[in-house]
């Protein structure tokens, strides 16, 4: 397995964006209810860090099935560094009152697009 930098230097000079972000899984370790109470909390966090620029993307899972609410999340930040991102996660009341663990891995993003429809008079935002 190469370095993670290495690998990242391979794929900006083969012509990859090779940006780089921060993937949180978040994983309920608390009861249903325990979560629940932390929910607000949460919620105003992420709303912080989408403001500031920090959260690129968020939401909760499905089970392997596709067909129920796991409890699981998923959270991409931007940040400087490894440890920049660790410190978001961990600041996360869901994870610092311990209602939540995580797992953070580092993102590299190669290929894939993005499209954005805003419509204004009918006021919606279509991300596809």
């Amino acid at each position: 397995m190469p370095l993670w930098n290495d690998y990242k230097a391979e794929a900006k000079a083969r012509g990859a964006l090779a940006h780089e972000l921060y993937v949180v899984q978040s994983t309920p370790v608390g009861s249903p209810e325990e979560v629940r109470a932390v929910l607000p909390e949460h919620l105003a966090y992420q709303a912080e860090q989408e403001a500031a620029g920090n959260l690129f993307l968020a939401g909760p899972m499905s089970d392997e099935t596709g067909d129920q609410m796991q409890g699981v999340g998923l959270i991409i930040y931007r940040a400087e560094s490894l440890n920049a991102a660790r410190s978001l996660a961990e600041n996360d009341p869901m994870h610092s009152k311990g209602a939540r663990s995580f797992t953070l891995r580092r993102w590299l993003i190669n290929e894939g697009s993005l499209s954005l429809s805003v419509s204004l008079s009918a006021q919606t935002v279509q991300l596809g």
